[in-house]
């Protein structure tokens, strides 16, 4: 689940995930309430503009998850993506929430981005 949440912020396929990017993702889906993800933002702040490698991403992820349910966060975050309720994040969805973050990005990227992610390869990135 981490790895598929990774690979969609990986929006560029470097392998980095830009911290101010994964900040303002954050902020533009309404998570600043979550005090888990206060904290996170918190942790961000100190890493300040140096790209997260899958590693980093773990580190921050899993840094406060045993402070609540984070699974239960997980789910919520999923969901925003997941708008159709289909239990998996596809194109369509990613393409909706790039437009509310005011990103452009080529249909060819979220189509990747969702290849990267797809687990189970049925065209769309599913939590487990």
């Amino acid at each position: 689940e981490i790895k598929e949440a990774f690979d969609l912020f990986d929006v560029d396929g470097t392998q980095r995930v830009n911290p101010r990017d994964l900040r303002s993702s954050i902020q533009a889906l309404g998570l600043r309430r979550n005090q888990v993800v206060v904290r996170m933002l918190s942790d961000l702040e100190r890493q300040g503009s140096k790209p997260l490698d899958f590693a980093g991403f773990v580190d921050l992820m899993t840094a406060r998850m045993g402070e609540r349910d984070t699974r239960e966060d997980v789910s919520k975050v999923f969901r925003l993506f997941d708008d159709d309720r289909s239990g998996t994040i596809t194109v369509r969805n990613l393409q909706r929430v790039a437009r509310e973050l005011g990103e452009h990005l080529p249909v060819e990227e979220l189509e990747e981005m969702i290849a990267r992610a797809d687990s189970d390869a049925d065209g769309g990135a599913g939590v487990v």
